[in-house]
């Protein structure tokens, strides 16, 4: 029992983490019907300009604003390179495209700046663990679920009470009608490009102390984070949260239980099951288009 408690605890940081991409994925769909594919990139050069702000001495603390702030910036570029293009012309694999092939540089330009080698991320807090119902559990880990909880609560927040966030609303709920009340739809798009790679950078230096941090460490969590997305459905934020905890803890009790080349087969497997029977996802709801 105590070391299934240790894998649950595990699993639900590591699926906090592919919530906080995941509701990235949100907010670009809930305003364009486009995804960043990049986001997992998003994630990588976060996560390693964190690392080099810490080397120069800058406070971890510190440090994650300066993050959020080059993860909106660089959100905002693909937007504006890759995805209004496309949106421009009506081009349905486009941005598909142009989100792939932006997150492919940045990876080559990461590599030949930090190297191809994992580097390792110090820890801002203590990293000897603490017992808490009869498992071990890191500080950092509990940093990473409530930094990614407080991280979507104010996004949330952002949306409901601040008039920026019922533009964002109301673009998500009739765009034309939106541009008709004289909300510039295309700013509130790159906006949230800029938000959802802001929450991926955010998330980057959540988890880069409780792993190595490389030019490769976003491709396999962006796509992870997308299955979430699928599996709790694009639009709901509490589906997003379920999916990352249903994934987190599956990946985590599978690879102890069975073997750690499995742990990746139950959310797999998940999403498919998903996709045929509820492909608007378990929480999401399925757009209804007269014609």
């Amino acid at each position: 029992m105590q070391i299934l408690t240790q894998l649950v605890f595990s699993g639900i940081a590591l699926g906090m983490i592919y919530a906080v991409i995941a509701f990235g994925y949100q907010l670009t769909f809930a305003t364009s019907d486009t995804l960043n594919f990049g986001q997992g990139d998003a994630l990588m050069l976060g996560a390693l300009v964190g690392l080099t702000l810490v080397g120069l001495g800058v406070n971890y603390w510190l440090m994650i604003p300066i993050v959020c702030v080059f993860g909106a910036l660089q959100g905002a570029v693909v937007e504006r390179i890759g995805v209004r293009p496309a949106i421009k012309i009506k081009s349905e694999f486009g941005w598909i495209m142009s989100t792939i092939a932006l997150g492919i540089i940045f990876k080559n330009v990461a590599e030949n700046i930090w190297g191809r080698d994992d580097l390792k991320f110090p820890s801002p807090l203590p990293e000897s663990p603490m017992k808490f119902l009869g498992a071990n559990v890191l500080p950092m880990e509990l940093l990473v679920v409530f930094g990614a909880l407080a991280m979507m609560l104010a996004v949330e927040f952002f949306n409901r009470k601040t008039i920026y966030g019922k533009a964002v609303v109301a673009t998500f709920n009739d765009r034309d009608a939106a541009k008709l009340m004289g909300i510039n739809t295309s700013l509130v798009i790159t906006f949230s490009y800029a938000l959802s790679s802001l929450t991926a950078a955010f998330a980057g230096v959540l988890i880069a102390p409780l792993t190595l941090t490389g030019a490769t460490m976003g491709a396999v969590l962006g796509l992870k984070a997308f299955a979430v997305a699928i599996i709790g459905g694009l639009t709901s934020g509490m589906g997003i949260v379920v999916g990352g905890l249903i994934l987190g803890i599956a990946e985590t009790t599978t690879g102890f239980y069975l073997s750690t080349g499995y742990k990746d087969v139950p959310g797999l497997v998940l999403l498919l099951i998903v996709l045929a029977l509820k492909p608007a996802g378990l929480f999401g709801k399925t757009a209804i288009k007269k014609v």
